[in-house]
């Protein structure tokens, strides 16, 4: 017959067992892997799904996999043509080693991000406003292309680098909004001009066709005469064409002669 002393052994060693066991069974995610150290030397990776290390032995460092969107908050930057402005970006980047990324940087998100800071910083500086506005997708590939470099030792890959927003002071949003405005104000007037350029050359040919048949000129008379007798609101005064009253004074004229033969 088992005494208390020893029931209690046996339940603390049972308890001992499974801890170990559960601490020496692992499961990772998809997208996650484990670096194991033997001790304090680096074994193998493992994962994804279920496997088995030894307790007090190996130890796992956890390492995820998946697309990490980094936020780099705003940066203060002198631009080229020395015009103060405030840029912030986002860096879109993955762990492809994670023995790398374990063993060569401490920690590789801080790492990443205080390399975006001062890359954004570098190459702004030596860009113009106007490259930094209407150029932006070539900036965007080039610190693309400089972060990427300085973080592969680590195992690192920086797939996207996209500048967020340019704040510029208030003066140079009033320069930008008075030249837009002049711009506005340019297209305006060529536009008029253009119109009234086509205007005269359809009044020029359509002179061209009156002086040619006198008789349209009457009937465009008595067309307006009748589109103003039609509102029947007000006095109008319309003074009449020489031209028509000598038609008429030709007109009576003819009938006159004629009467007088007969």
């Amino acid at each position: 017959m088992l005494t208390m002393g020893t029931l209690i052994i046996i339940i603390l060693a049972v308890v001992v067992v499974i801890i170990i066991l559960v601490s020496a069974i692992k499961i990772l995610k998809e997208y996650e892997r484990g670096v194991i150290f033997r001790f304090g030397r680096l074994s193998s990776t493992k994962g994804p799904g279920i496997f088995i290390i030894i307790p007090f032995v190996d130890k796992m460092i956890k390492v995820d996999l998946r697309v990490v969107t980094l936020d780099v908050p705003p940066q203060d930057v002198i631009t080229k043509d020395n015009v103060p402005v405030k840029v912030n970006a986002v860096v879109y980047f993955k762990v492809m080693n994670p023995e790398k990324s374990v063993i060569a940087i401490k920690n590789y998100v801080l790492a990443t991000s205080q390399i975006a800071q001062t890359t954004l910083r570098s190459i702004l500086g030596q860009a113009e406003l106007d490259d930094l506005l209407s150029r932006r997708d070539k900036i965007n590939k080039e610190l693309q292309i400089i972060i990427d470099e300085q973080t592969d030792p680590w195992g690192v890959k920086v797939s996207t680098v996209e500048i967020k927003d340019v704040e510029l002071p208030q003066s140079i949003q009033r320069a930008f909004a008075k030249q837009a405005e002049a711009e506005r104000e340019r297209r305006a007037k060529i536009i008029n001009a253009e119109g009234e350029f086509q205007a005269s050359e359809q009044l020029s040919n359509a002179a061209r066709v009156l002086s040619k048949y006198p008789v349209s000129v009457q009937l465009r008379f008595l067309q307006t005469l009748r589109e103003i007798a039609s509102e029947q609101n007000s006095t109008i005064i319309f003074p009449v064409p020489i031209d028509f009253i000598q038609s008429f004074i030709e007109l009576m004229g003819k009938n006159k002669d004629r009467n007088n033969k007969i």
